[in-house]
């Protein structure tokens, strides 16, 4: 999925890069070219009528005509719709931070299911979403088998800590806001890596957000009850966040829809 703001996609060709390599990685077909499937994406938006939207695009394994469980037998479907954007986190917690619970439940494996494909096996993120709300939580973020940190559903996780933001390298998808964020980092010249983040360091953090393409750039005020430092956004995820809508603007981060 890739968003538009203001009739122009955002980091469309990330977002085309990482659809078209998880297909064949997944042994799927799509009935077209790269070039069809942008002039599609453009049309689901001109025919919505929307300036914001959030397009979705699916490849399908799709059934075999013979009703064979053979994979090899399907026929591959593709699916394309675009709906008014949508957000993570609503107004008031984009406002004053999310509440985030850190979930006693582990994230598939990634020997079983790769986390680097997107895709919507989440029955894991739903468990721990009902775990989040049973302790008065907004989100959830699982944990892996060592009980570090991964992801939540739809988006990826930060932590600031004395100027130095650090976001889980292993067990997570590779979301394209994650990517964007790395890379406003290095622009502003704050440092940041990939590694491990137990739940200890996350809530030991000056600051904590979470990137999305549904939203962007969200600040966490709460883990596990307990706030974040001072419990309100920080200065490093206002001005991470103020750069990411700027970009919105930027030709070279955006494709027009007309």
């Amino acid at each position: 999925m890739v968003h538009v703001w203001r009739r122009r996609f955002f980091r469309l060709d990330r977002h085309l890069d990482r659809f078209l390599a998880n297909v064949s990685k997944l042994h799927l077909t799509l009935p077209f070219d790269r070039a069809t499937l942008v002039d599609t994406l453009k049309e689901c938006v001109r025919r919505s009528g929307l300036d914001d939207a959030y397009v979705e695009m699916i490849c399908t394994r799709g059934t075999s005509p013979t009703y064979s469980r053979d994979p090899r037998e399907a026929i591959n479907g593709f699916i394309a719709f675009a709906i008014p954007f949508s957000w993570v986190a609503n107004e008031e917690q984009r406002r004053q931070g999310l509440n985030l619970f850190v979930s006693t439940v582990n994230r598939i494996p990634s020997r079983s299911v790769d986390p680097t494909i997107k895709n919507y096996h989440w029955l894991d993120f739903i468990k721990g979403t009902f775990e989040a709300y049973e302790h008065g939580a907004e989100t959830v973020v699982l944990i892996d088998e060592d009980a570090n940190i991964t992801e939540g559903p739809g988006f990826n996780l930060f932590a600031v800590t004395g100027g130095r933001l650090t976001t889980p390298g292993q067990g997570t998808l590779k979301g394209i806001t994650r990517a964007t964020t790395l890379e406003l980092c290095a622009e502003l010249g704050i440092p940041a890596d990939e590694s491990p983040l137990s739940a200890g360091r996350l809530g030991a953090a000056d600051e904590a957000f979470i990137t999305s393409t549904a939203g962007g750039i969200m600040a966490v005020t709460r883990i596990d009850v307990s706030p974040v430092g001072d419990g309100k956004p920080g200065p490093v995820t206002a001005s991470l966040t103020d750069l990411y809508w700027q970009k919105h603007a930027d030709q070279a981060w955006t494709t027009p829809v007309d």
